[in-house]
Parts: C-alpha cells; structure tokens; sequence
C-alpha cells in the first residue's frame, strides 16, 4: 500500500497546503463559489506565485460593491483568527446572510432590513447570532475604507434573550462528587474532577480538556485561552492552592491511561478535544451521562449545564473583578450581566 504523501503548511498562511510540488488553498466550506467552485485552489508551483495569486483574489475583495462580497473577506481575512467551534457558527451564520442579503448593495442596509430579517426567522436565537456576525462584518468594513460609518449600530435594539439565572447550590455540587463511581479511573470520576477544576478556575470547556502535563508549573496552570489565542494572545496562571493542587491530583489520579501528556484523556490516551473540529463528542457523551445519574440517583432535580458552572465560580468570586480575571473577559459588562448569578446584597440604611 503506498504511503500517504504529507501535506506541509510549515509557515505558511492559514489553511495553506504546499503538496504536488504546488501551493494550495484549502477554501472553508461554503465558499467555494468565490474560488471558482473549487475545494482546492492551485496558488501556484513557486512561493512567490503563490503569493502574487493571492493577492489578486484578495484585491477583488478590496472593491467591496455587495453584501456578499464584505461577507467573502470577512470569512477569508478574520474568521479564521477565531476559535474553531466559533468558526464553523460564523461560517453557518455567513452561508444563511448570503443567501438574504448577499446580492444587496452595500450600501443599501438599512435598520429596517434587520428587524425585517429577524421577523422573517422562526429560529430567532440563531439570527440574532448571524445579525452579530453581520454587525462585525460592518464594523470591519469601515475599517477595511468600504464606509465611511456603520449602518445599524447603535440604531436597532433587537429584544434580546434573557440570560440564563440558574445559580448551582453548594449542596448540588456536594451531590454530585458523592455519585460512586463504577470503574477505577475515567467516566463518572474524571467528570468530578473536571468539575472541582471548573469549579475553582472557571475555565471554558476546551481550556480544561487541552490541558496537558507541561501545562502544571510550578508557579501554577499556564493557559492560553481558546479565543484570545488568535487575538490578543493573552495567557493566563491561575497560581496553585490547596485546593486546586488537590483537584489536580484527583484528576491525574483517575486517568485511566497514567502516562498520557494530557490531564484528561480517553482510554488510549487521547486529547477528548478534537482541535479540527472543535468538538468533544465522547467527553459530552460521559457528561450527559453523567447527568443523567445525578437527576435519577440525587436529590437535585433542576438540570445544569456546564456553562451554569462557569457561572457559579463566577458569582462565588468576591468580587467583579475577581471573576471577569477568572474567566478572561475582556469587559467586565458581560462578566456582570451573564455570570454574576447571585442576588446582589443590599445594606438599608439606618
């Protein structure tokens, strides 16, 4: 059987491939129309061509006369500097605004246009995601010289969904790590851990399943969060206590393959975090699992996500602060208005 050639991207641009003895493109799903229906699009054989094919793509994008083209470079120049799992929404999001506004002049939009857009959708959550991507996409286009302003920032107040209340109760989460487990290691024990983790940092899903042995300093955890990593490239060490060395161990102790490189591992050892896709399908299988026995075998009868429990180490922080540095946000507005679950204290006066 003939070996599988290897397909090189050492330095390259993102989704850049040099196999064949030529430079290719790997053109995001969807997108096909706008580089000649291929999969695959042929740069050139030398680097300098590659370049020089480039650019010219690149240059009919700079004349931006339609929605569609705005959506074009948006989806080749900054989508791809997002986290993966915000890629393949923002590509979904752009494939459904094509499809309405794509043909519309650019400068046509109008706030009308957008409440229009969000009455005609029975799936009023999804669209209010795509009118964000929209939005960006704008924002950029005043960036990018294609505007002189924004045509709807500012001006449309679509009604909003109400952020989700459920706060975790301590005795919940002491329910929880009192489920026994049925093996010795994985399943039911390394979802405790994970929750002691999460619990004590606030870390996003795909930090916690990325982290691996070289990532336990000595100093404490050394992160890079998901969705700074292609942007401010900002790091994170949530430094060592008591309690987060303790939940450390517990989870390095349930391993059911000891010698792996990461802290939470499959039985063969492997990352449940697939960096391609963004998924983690068996860790949401153990975690739905898992769940599942918390609701029939406890007291707790109110479903939880996890998202719920990185609001509870959120609204445990004492203070706004505390919690918006926990959780790597960049504006403590969202930190406040989405996490902050607890009732606000309130002094009388005398």
């Amino acid at each position: 059987m003939p070996k599988k050639r290897k397909v090189e991207n050492n330095g390259l641009p993102r989704r850049w491939r040099h196999y064949h003895n030529a430079y290719y493109y790997r053109v995001p799903p969807g997108f096909e129309s706008s580089w000649d229906g291929k999969k695959q699009f042929r740069l050139g054989s030398t680097l300098p061509e590659a370049y020089k094919t480039w650019a010219d793509r690149l240059s009919t994008l700079d004349d931006a006369k339609t929605i569609g083209d705005l959506l074009d470079r948006y989806a080749l120049e900054v989508v791809p500097k997002k986290e993966v799992t915000t890629q393949a929404q923002n590509a979904s999001a752009i494939k459904r605004l094509r499809a309405v506004m794509g043909a519309h002049a650019l400068h046509a939009l109008k706030p009308r246009h957008i409440y229009q857009y969000v009455d005609k959708r029975a799936a009023k959550t999804s669209a209010h995601r795509e009118i964000e991507v929209l939005s960006h996409a704008f924002t950029m286009a005043v960036k990018w010289g294609y505007l002189d302003r924004h045509p709807f920032k500012g001006e449309v107040r679509l009604d909003g969904e109400k952020p989700r209340t459920r706060y975790v109760e301590d005795w919940e989460i002491v329910e929880c790590l009192a489920i026994e487990s049925k093996r010795k290691a994985g399943s039911v024990l390394a979802i405790q851990a994970y929750m002691r983790l999460k619990l004590l940092t606030g870390m996003r899903r795909g930090d916690l399943l990325r982290l691996t042995m070289s990532d336990l300093k000595e100093d404490g955890i050394h992160v890079m969060p998901g969705k700074t990593e292609g942007s401010t490239g900002k790091r994170l060490i949530y430094e060592w206590s008591e309690q987060l060395r303790e939940a450390v161990e517990m989870a390095k102790s349930v391993r059911p393959v000891k010698i792996a490189s990461w802290l939470f591992c499959n039985r063969r050892g492997e990352c449940y975090f697939n960096e391609k896709t963004g998924r983690a399908g068996g860790w949401d299988t153990m975690w739905r699992n898992f769940l599942t026995r918390v609701l029939e075998e406890t007291k707790i009868t109110e479903h939880f996500t996890e998202h719920d429990l990185r609001a509870k180490c959120a609204s445990d922080a004492e203070t706004l602060e505390h919690a918006q540095a926990l959780l790597a946000h960049a504006d403590g507005k969202v930190t406040q208005r989405i996490y902050r679950r607890k009732p606000e204290r309130v002094r009388p006066l005398r």
